[in-house]
């Protein structure tokens, strides 16, 4: 007892492990075997003296180093053993051995994972507290398998990645170390050894669920979840929720800019619940849909430069903070969806680039694997452990913060090998054609899993193309999205609309052209954040005219969303008409609504979400062709449409004037006789208008338009109007 091992004190394995080199520091470290007896050795590169805790013998510094060493001889160590000691200055420390303790991860686990399969891998991957024989810490895991060494840093051992170098689990890639004492709420990195460069990079913790407070990146541990969730009659109604036919009206919401406290600094996810629900309410949306609050570095990116996959941004607070504001919502009956980025990610290299020296999540080669017009990285969709990782974090969100729904952005670029990309700068695939295979096969696995594990919700893929079946089943060929945004209709409507009603007449297809293609998918109408960024303009500055036309189009804008097939999505500040382009930066200009314009626009957006909540004729059949039909759509001279929406229970009428003229005695083909009601007419008064229109209309026996009967009505300029028999 008491003596150094028998074999040369410094041999190869222990000059690696002072080197910070060795790939297997658990065979050298902590309990071992030599010539029949028990050996204890510990690399403390800031202890002065060390002994096994109680009676236990002194451990022997090797001369010239930190390594302390001794043989037990006929002394019973226990099973788990502390070392104490004074280190260099002064101080007392005493902890359990971390290389005293076993493998950790289960190998089902490390299977799973390989294969691709693991779906709640995040509960074993990252920092997750943990306890041994009554010991308890925490377990720390990390994917790095092309690292010569990866040792765990943080505050306990002053970032010295010496301390901890970790255990490595083989052929899964996987890294793995517990440490005891740790609890929730310290601070950690991965050091990563290159292999071939022996660079030594510090890297975040991909699955880490908590991270500092930007510009910091460190990842944090997290508490238990116990948030007591108050939503279960919502998660129980959702199993079996028909949002196919149910009306579906998104607030799309960058949190760091819809509002901000009296200094300018982000609200708390908290605060933002009360305040931000209340005014959906309000204003009668249905869901609130979320720009990424996914853990960014950078505010310029909005959160679509994603570095914390399983983390809400610090920015507005705690994991749990989250959770009471999705909580609150849904109490509230609100649903909520969040922007999520499975198509790129930043170059940032603190983060997932070159994770462990190699390129380990993005594809080796850049004509796969960067977008170079974007400055970022592109998944290896052909690697089952990326696709888990991906997989995995869309379950998370789902799972553990009890989210409604996925928006999966830039699903074009996934699809797409050559997507913005020179003729000499992309790799066709297996077949000769331009398709990521990859890609479409981890798109139908995150659709199939998602709506299996989690029926109810909703994935919505921002897709701009004419690939098809984007929203059909997997099992037909399809992507299996349960909606896509319409791009299309969105580009045209826009453009048609910034026409001088002058014109409009010679662009009348781009009002039409909509309908051939509208069923062809389960298509939400996006005004979104991206039409109102980037010199691009508000949606009220877009619109063409004095001030007078100007608010009129765009109340006449939205009248035609909300009364054509298609769920509805609308960007904050386009609700009350904003002038100015969005800026991430500051809040809305909420002092807008001090003028009556402003707030007539705001007024309409809430009438229309009650029509369109309220009459099935306006949701029942939005994917379906048998819930429209048109009266006419061929007055182009005079800019006028009319068609029908229809459901089970009733049939409503939408007229629509694009021009500033008010039309007297316009006479339009109805169904039935009897008398036609105006139920809404984006020119009242209350919005701003002329309150021009007519409270009733009487059918007449005059065939018009294909109808058997018709009525003959006052059409207000730039104006929309709705009638029901």
């Amino acid at each position: 007892m008491n003596k150094l091992l028998k074999k040369n004190p410094l041999d190869s394995d222990l000059i690696k492990i002072i080197e910070a080199s060795h790939h297997d520091p658990f065979s050298v470290l902590g309990r071992q075997q030599q010539d029949d007896q028990t050996c204890v050795t510990a690399y403390l590169p800031r202890a002065e003296s060390v002994k096994i805790a109680g009676q236990g013998p002194d451990l022997i510094r090797i001369p010239h180093t930190d390594i302390f060493q001794c043989l037990l001889g006929s002394f019973d160590l226990p099973e788990h053993y502390e070392l104490e000691g004074i280190d260099k200055n002064g101080k007392t420390f005493k902890f359990y051995d971390p290389y005293d303790f076993g493998t950790q991860l289960p190998a089902f686990d490390q299977h799973l994972f390989g294969e691709g399969k693991h779906w709640h891998i995040y509960k074993k991957l990252g920092a997750h507290l943990h306890s041994v024989d009554g010991i308890s810490g925490v377990h720390f895991s990390v994917w790095a398998p092309n690292a010569q060494r990866v040792s765990l840093v943080g505050e306990f051992n002053l970032w010295d990645g010496r301390c901890n170098p970790m255990r490595n689990l083989g052929g899964s890639g996987i890294w793995e170390i517990f440490i005891p004492g740790l609890s929730s709420g310290c601070l950690y990195k991965f050091e990563i050894l290159n292999r071939e460069t022996k660079q030594v990079v510090t890297k975040t913790d991909p699955y880490g669920q908590q991270f500092e407070f930007r510009p910091q990146t460190a990842s944090i541990v997290k508490q238990e979840n116990n948030y007591p969730w108050q939503d279960g009659n919502w998660m129980a109604d959702r199993v079996n929720y028909d949002w196919l036919h149910q009306p579906m009206s998104i607030y799309e919401v960058h949190l760091g800019s819809w509002r901000r406290d009296k200094r300018g600094n982000f609200l708390n996810y908290r605060e933002l619940a009360v305040e931000l629900v209340d005014y959906v309410k309000e204003l009668g949306f249905t869901h609130i849909e979320l720009l990424p609050i996914t853990e960014h570095p950078l505010d310029a990116s909005w959160g679509y430069q994603t570095t914390g996959y399983f983390a809400p941004s610090s920015r507005h607070g705690t994991p749990d903070d989250f959770r009471f504001f999705v909580d609150y919502c849904h109490q509230h009956h609100i649903g909520i969806i969040l922007d999520w980025v499975p198509a790129h990610f930043p170059k940032d290299s603190f983060a997932l680039a070159r994770f462990d020296g190699s390129p380990l999540y993005e594809h080796e080669d850049p004509r796969k694997g960067e977008h170079r017009d974007w400055g970022t990285l592109i998944y290896n969709y052909s690697r089952n452990e990326v696709k888990n990782f991906l997989l995995s974090s869309a379950i998370f969100w789902l799972e553990e913060f009890h989210l409604d729904g996925l928006r999966v952005d830039a699903v074009a670029s996934m699809l797409y090998l050559d997507y913005s990309r020179e003729a000499n700068d992309w790799i066709p695939n297996k077949y000769g054609g331009n398709e990521n295979l990859e890609a479409i096969d981890f798109l139908g696995d995150l659709n199939s899993v998602t709506h299996d594990q989690h029926p109810g919700t909703v994935i919505m893929a921002e897709e701009s193309t004419s690939w098809p079946q984007v929203t059909r089943p997997t099992w037909t060929g399809g992507l299996g999205f349960s909606m896509k945004w319409n791009m299309g209709w969105m580009h045209d409507i826009l453009s048609y609309m910034q026409q001088n009603p002058v014109y409009r007449c010679h662009h009348h297809d781009q009002l039409t052209f909509g309908m051939l293609y509208a069923f062809s998918e389960n298509f939400v109408l996006p005004f979104s954040h991206d039409e109102v960024v980037h010199g691009k303009g508000s949606l009220l500055s877009k619109m063409p005219g004095d001030e007078w036309q100007k608010f009129a189009n765009l109340r006449l804008l939205y009248s035609l969303m909300f009364t054509y097939p298609g769920k509805k999505l609308l960007f904050m500040g386009c609700e009350f008409g904003q002038g100015a382009e969005w800026n991430f930066n500051h809040a809305l200009d909420w002092y807008v609504l001090d003028y009556p314009q402003h707030q007539g626009i705001k007024t309409l957006v809430k009438d229309l979400n009650k029509l369109y909540t309220k009459h099935p004729a306006l949701f029942q059949y939005d994917f379906e062709n048998q819930g429209f039909e048109w009266v006419d759509c061929h007055d182009v001279q005079q800019s006028v449409i009319c068609y029908r929406r229809k459901s089970k229970q009733e049939d409503l009428i939408i007229i629509l004037n694009f021009t500033p003229v008010l039309r007297e005695s316009y006479r339009i083909g109805v169904p039935e006789e009897g008398t036609y009601t105006e139920i809404f007419n984006s020119d009242s008064m209350y919005y701003g208008g002329c309150n021009v229109g007519n409270s009733v209309a009487l059918s007449e026996p005059v065939a018009w338009m294909n109808q058997p009967h018709s009525v003959s009505l006052t059409l207000p300029p730039l104006a929309a109007l709705v009638l029901k028999l």
